[in-house]
């Protein structure tokens, strides 16, 4: 029975407002953002009045606010209350109190009507209580789903109806999924290019929204009473994901009914018109940041006083304020009309500094008056060519893509711009991209946008125009509209009859436009590129990118398993290998967007592995590495391209991709494509085409070819180089040989003539002194996303970070003996006889800010939450440099500079901040982090001050870090507790205690016979011991007899000949010693003989004393030795020596020894090639006679570490054959064997074991032929050249006879 009274009941339900009555009900929405904890800072507003309702006509009804309030909230909640913000009422109460009009029928709302003096903001608050009264109820059901219209759009919402017994009260339970909705109402800013990951979502959000209505309807005689409503929204973010915790923006409303009157409600005398429906009204919320509230009354005015404050504070060094005031420009100069901007230019583009600011901020504005002004002022010949491409380059990409917007970009046709062609270019690919911008947010927008640019290049074909076509191409993959893609196809093979009249780069071109419409329509570009893909008659780096389209589409299993098949039947082996290769690095993906594909991968491997797993090296290969952690919803993925051509071992193209992961989207951050198209049909022509020759002579005559590209012919491109942010083309070039010429020809042109007279210039302005201050701001990041709240006001969620880098330079130089004052010429040959001094000065600094916010950003009040860093650094130096040119003399000093108080500072904050235009700037700002009551505990104490000093020895700098950390820890064991709160470090550098340090000098002789007494007084190294040189002369020995007994078992005449030459080798050993151990006895040293060939010098130079370091450098070039030398100034006994050998083409070796005299402590390296057991090798070792103990020390431990790891298993499990021995002590050693091109047997000696790895395969072929010659080094003979050398000179010892010696070594 009770189930009948409910049906009854609820055909009844929709709320009732009875003709000729007005229903007063008390209003109030509440908005509060911050971390959802107690205890913890919050910001927010409040908005409360009457609802006076009445019936004006059928479905018609009359909503007024009567005595609206506006409350504002900073402070720690729920402690702290709510503050009225009086003079905010006054301002908004005329709008707010404007009654308005609305349609309701059957408890849906309809369209809105008010006088056109209502506000945007004021309205939306109305939209606010309107969104209580919406309530779709049906008659036949309790509980049900639909999507509801209302402010945030048409969102899934669900509905439970339920009866009290007693009472008979209905209630209504309506509930919304914010994130599930259509034709959703939002704002997004930074997002144009980013892709939306909708399987990183299903994972996690950073974003959720949920609104819940709860209603209570009591039953009259009229009908149904709305007697109380409440509504709970909730919006949580947070960068990596909410479990982990997360800010919140949470709605209340209340609508309680008071009582019911006969009085009725005047309306407004304007007229009415429609002003919509429920959906949220944008109004001016883009022009202002959350970050900052101005009030605008005067742009021009305002505009100038910080451009003034901008040049002026950051000449001597950067102010840490400037990433502030540069936003706050930025933010003026978007709220300024064309007029203003104008204004703006006019009174400052002849002031340097002031010219900058405005050229830097401009293209940041993005608005279409900021591009029109750009346009305008180069068109009038008011901006040079560089900052014209600077600041239309950034315009185009930073706009807010709108219709206006999108006419102002399509300037590339004006005549100034198209004889540019450059820049053109530039302009044409901005276009592009400035129509993807506003089709990802206006997803119905027109094709008509694009349809200047498929008439270009309808024409570009009909006329055969092969450079036009390529840019027309770009220009619409950058604007990836589905529309295009007939166009497109066009010039596809198979597709299109004007395809076959293409060169294979149109074709390239044409498929990599399909990238961007893959994206958007993945399922009607996939045929078009498996279509491509499978056209054995295409050419192969065509097909090869056609397969990089269509993987980039996501194909199914099914799709995938189809071109495993048609893999496995690929005649081209370049082809297959990259289809497989590709398919291969996509089965180890883990990015969530990719785990289907990486499925489906797998099924293809298995299919093709037996086939294709050995690939060569030099194939067509593609690589695909990524790493996705879903807790923090961040990743990254690595893709490169190698489209290889069997000719040639030049690639016919390089491409590397980089794609970021972040808090549920996705981008292709960068990507950098090098093509060499054009080059390799070139040399087609070369012999470097010749099918016949190996590989190794193929790229000798590739070398050959390219280094004779003169002879190429002139109208043929040779290759090109694309750069592309966020997935859209920046800029290109194409590379041919007119360019080259014409690249090289300017350069000589304009240097030649003015070569003299900038030198001139130049000498002149130093000796005069040069001051000179840069100032360099950057816009790194602005992400903003808006969502309309139930309460009518927007919530904002914005990432912001700005950086100015500035310094200010003196620069003045003397020159001894002066230059003439009439000098005309010879100008370099006079200052190769002068010594030059220089005198630089400069204090360069950087101020960053990075700030996120999330809060309400209403056109007169916000109230928000904000995490604030800031990074402020200032180095100063001061530097002066002297050129002693006659002498080859260079020195360099650094001297003590002023610093201030702090060369650094970091600082992070959170803070709840509520200000409004009516009492700005008293603006109330308040930690997130309480105060710590007395005797609270904690992990990390809750306030730290901490200052740690330390002094650098001997220079006497002292260097201090102040700490300051004040954080909500005590609250509980949550790391956003930590995190909350002022945290702060300043670190100063100043002078310490004691003798003053007066410079640092760095000095470089380079004229040898000019050096310095001191180098050559303490350069006394003791190398070259007899013990050596009998070792190396007993090697040398045992060489020639392996190669005599070697040759013994050859045939007769081999053996003849073998024994000859044994025999003058042996001669020529027997009579070399002696003289050779005299001559090493006596020019061990090489300072005893020879000069050095260069000497540094560093020093510090301290009042009372100096220390330093020299090093020396020694070059013996006939016997093919070199020395290094370093040494104390101030300890004439410690020294490091290093002595190096080339023995033979066969062997290296060098001698390190340090210490007292370099005899504490030594090592010596060896590195040989030869024969291993018939095998060409190469063989390392390492020699010591006696060690430091901390390397002593560390190798024991080692070793004990080493005894309780189960090295042995996890050895034999590697194939590692491991055995102890009592090898040479002091010594490791290492062999690396080719028994054939692609193997290698590894041999590792220790003193006291014995590893091997024997035929590890390598993943490529050496070019090495079983004797060891290398063919593609048969030309760089080094042994000739240097015996050749050796040959013209009167004395020959054991080196001559090495490196003349053909025989190879065994060992």
């Amino acid at each position: 029975m009770r189930a009948i009274v409910l049906a009854l009941t609820v055909a009844f339900v929709v709320p009732d407002f009875g003709a000729g009555k007005t229903y007063v009900y008390k209003y109030e929405g509440q908005l509060l953002g911050g971390l959802p904890q107690e205890g913890l800072g919050k910001a927010g507003i409040k908005v409360s009045s009457k609802v006076l309702l009445r019936a004006e006509a059928q479905n018609t009804f009359v909503l007024k606010l009567a005595d609206p309030q506006i409350y504002e909230y900073a402070g720690i909640w729920p402690q702290d209350r709510f503050a009225p913000a009086a003079k905010l009422t006054e301002a908004l109460t005329a709008d707010l109190a404007t009654p308005i009009k609305f349609e309701y029928a059957n408890g849906a709302v309809g369209k809105v009507f008010a006088p056109a003096r209502v506000s945007a903001a004021a309205l939306n608050v109305h939209r606010g209580v309107l969104t209580i009264l919406q309530l779709n109820l049906k008659n036949t059901q309790n509980v049900y789903e639909m999507h509801e219209a209302g402010p945030h759009g048409v969102c899934k919402t669900h509905y439970m109806i339920t009866e009290e017994e007693k009472t008979h009260e209905i209630t209504v339970l309506k509930s919304k999924d914010l994130t599930n909705c259509h034709e959703r109402v939002i704002k997004d800013t930074g997002f144009a290019h980013a892709e939306k990951c909708v399987e990183c979502q299903q994972r996690l959000q950073s974003l959720t929204g949920t609104a819940t209505y709860n209603y209570t309807m009591k039953p009259t005689d009229a009908g149904v009473q709305l007697s109380e409503a409440t509504v709970d929204e909730i919006h949580q973010y947070s960068l990596f994901n909410t479990r982990t915790g997360a800010v919140q923006m949470r709605v209340k409303q209340t609508l309680q009914l008071m009582e019911v009157q006969n009085t009725p409600i005047a309306p407004d005398t304007a007229q009415y018109s429609a002003r919509g429906s429920l959906k949220y009204e944008f109004g001016a919320e883009l022009l202002q940041t959350p970050i900052q509230l101005l009030e605008i009354k005067d742009a021009v005015a305002q505009t100038a006083e910080v451009l003034q404050h901008l040049a002026a504070n950051n000449v001597d060094m950067v102010h840490e304020d400037a990433p502030l005031k540069f936003l706050e420009l930025i933010q003026l100069l978007r709220a300024a009309t064309f007029e203003n901007i104008e204004a703006i230019w006019n009174q400052h583009k002849t002031k340097p500094l002031h010219r900058q600011w405005i050229l830097d901020a401009a293209p940041l504005a993005g608005t279409p008056a900021a591009l029109r002004f750009i346009n305008e002022k180069f068109q009038a010949d008011e901006f040079s060519a560089p900052e014209f491409t600077r600041a239309l380059l950034l315009g185009l990409h930073m706009a807010t893509a709108d219709p206006e917007a999108i006419q102002q970009a399509s300037l590339a046709q004006s005549p100034k711009i198209s004889a540019m062609p450059a820049l053109r270019e530039v302009i044409m690919l901005g276009y592009g991209s400035m129509v993807a911008k506003y089709c990802a947010e206006v997803h119905t927008c027109s094709a008509d946008h694009l349809k200047p640019v498929h008439d270009n290049a309808a024409e570009a074909i009909a006329k055969g125009e092969i450079s036009e076509i390529s840019l027309a191409l770009k220009v619409l993959g950058n604007a990836g509209h589905p529309a295009s893609l007939k166009p497109i196809m066009k010039l596809l093979p198979g597709f299109g009859s004007a395809a076959a009249a293409m060169p294979t780069r149109v074709h390239v071109d044409a498929i990599l436009a399909l990238r961007n419409i893959a994206k958007k329509e993945p399922k009607l570009v996939q045929p078009v590129a498996l279509q491509l893909f499978m056209d054995k008659n295409l050419h192969p780096e065509a097909r090869m990118v056609a397969c990089i389209v269509l993987f980039e589409t996501k194909p199914s299993v099914a799709l995938m398993s189809t071109v495993a098949g048609e893999i496995e039947k690929e005649p081209r082996n370049e082809v297959a290998n990259f289809a497989y290769s590709y398919i291969k690095s996509l089965t180890r993906s883990t990015a969530p967007d990719m785990v289907k594909v990486a499925a489906a991968a797998n099924v293809a491997v298995r299919i093709l592995s037996p086939k294709l797993d050995r690939q060569s090296y030099f194939s067509s290969t593609a690589y695909h590495s990524d790493l996705y952690v879903s807790p923090l919803m961040a990743g990254a993925a690595g893709t490169a391209f190698i489209i290889n051509d069997a000719a040639t071992i030049v690639p016919r193209a390089v491409v590397t991709k980089a794609r970021a992961y972040l808090a549920g989207a996705a981008s292709d951050v960068v990507e950098v494509g090098v093509r060499t198209e054009g080059l390799q049909e070139a040399l087609q022509r070369t012999p470097a085409a010749d099918k016949n020759a190996d590989r190794i002579t193929k790229i000798k005559h590739t070398l050959q070819a390219l280094m004779n590209w003169k002879a190429m012919p002139a109208s043929e491109p040779l290759g090109s180089i694309y750069f592309k942010a966020f997935g859209q083309e920046i800029a290109f070039t194409n590379i041919d040989k007119t360019f080259i010429d014409n690249a090289i020809e300017q350069a000589t042109q304009a240097a030649k003539p003015r070569a003299h007279q900038l030198l001139k210039e130049t000498v002149k302005a130093l000796q005069a002194g040069i001051s000179y201050q840069f100032a360099k701001p950057m816009l790194g990041t602005e992400v903003r996303r808006i969502i309309p709240t139930a309460v009518g006001v927007p919530m904002e969620l914005g990432i912001y970070s700005a950086a100015v880098v500035a310094a200010a330079v003196n620069v003045k130089a003397t020159v001894t003996p002066p230059l003439p004052e009439n000098l005309e010429t010879g100008i370099l040959d006079q200052l190769r006889k002068t010594d030059i001094e220089l005198q630089a000065e400069a204090r360069p600094g950087v101020a960053t800010q990075t700030l996120a916010v999330i809060g309400v950003n209403w056109p007169l009040i916000q109230a928000v939450v904000m995490a604030r860093g800031k990074i402020h650094t200032v180095a100063p130096f001061k530097v002066a440099a002297r050129a002693d040119i006659p002498r080859g003399n260079i020195k360099v000093q650094i001297l003590p500079a002023v610093a201030p108080d702090h060369v650094a500072t970091i600082s992070f904050d959170t803070v709840a901040v509520v200000r409004n235009l009516e009492d700005h700037p008293a603006d109330r700002e308040i930690s997130l982090a309480p105060a710590a009551p007395s005797g609270a505990q904690s992990l990390i104490p809750p306030s730290i001050q901490k200052s740690l000093c330390g002094k650098v020895p001997y220079f006497q700098v002292k260097g201090c870090i102040e700490v300051a950390s004040r954080n909500a820890g005590f609250m509980g064991y949550n790391p956003i507790y930590y995190v909350v709160g002022q945290h702060s470090a300043r670190i100063s550098v100043e002078r310490g205690d004691g003798p003053a340090l007066e410079r640092v000098e760095f000095e470089v002789y380079i004229a040898p016979e000019k050096a310095p007494e001191k180098s050559v007084r303490e350069t006394n190294p003791a190398l070259g011991e007899t013990q050596e040189e009998n070792i190396i002369l007993l090697k040398l020995r045992e060489y020639l007899e392996a190669g005599l007994k070697k040759s013994s078992s050859s045939s007769s005449s081999s053996s003849s000949r073998s024994s000859s030459r044994s025999s003058r080798s042996s001669r020529s050993s027997s009579s070399s010693q002696s003289s050779s151990r005299a001559r090493m006895s006596r020019a061990k040293l090489l300072e005893d003989s020879i000069v050095p060939a260069f000497v540094i010098i560093v020093r510090a130079v301290r009042s009372d004393r100096k220390l330093g370091y020299q090093l020396a450098a020694y070059l013996d070039k006939p016997n093919l030795r070199a020395q290094l030398v370093l040494s104390s100034i101030s300890n004439d006994q410690w020294k490091l020596c290093a002595d190096g050998v080339l023995s033979s083409k066969h062997k290296a070796s060098a001698r390190v020894g340090w210490g007292s005299e370099c005899q504490d402590s030594s090592a010596t390296v060896k590195a040989e090639t030869g024969l291993h057991e018939s095998s060409p090798a190469a063989r390392f070792q390492l020699d010591w006679d006696k060690a430091p103990r901390l390397v002593t020390t560390a190798a024991m431990n080692a070793i004990r570490i080493c005894e309780y790891l189960p090295v042995q298993i996890a050895a034999h499990l590697a194939g590692i054959a491991v055995n102890r021995a009592e090898n040479k002590a002091n010594s490791v050693g290492i062999i690396i064997a080719l028994p054939t091109k692609r193997s290698a047997d590894v041999i590792v000696k220790t003193p006291r074991m014995t590893a091997a790895k024997m035929a590890m395969p390598l993943p490529f072929a050496l070019p090495v032929e079983k004797d060891g010659s290398i063919p593609a080094l048969q030309n760089l003979d080094i042994q000739d050249k240097l015996c050749h050398y050796n040959s013209n000179n009167t004395h020959n010892d054991y080196h001559t006879l090495f490196l003349c010696s053909t025989h190879a070594v065994t060992f």
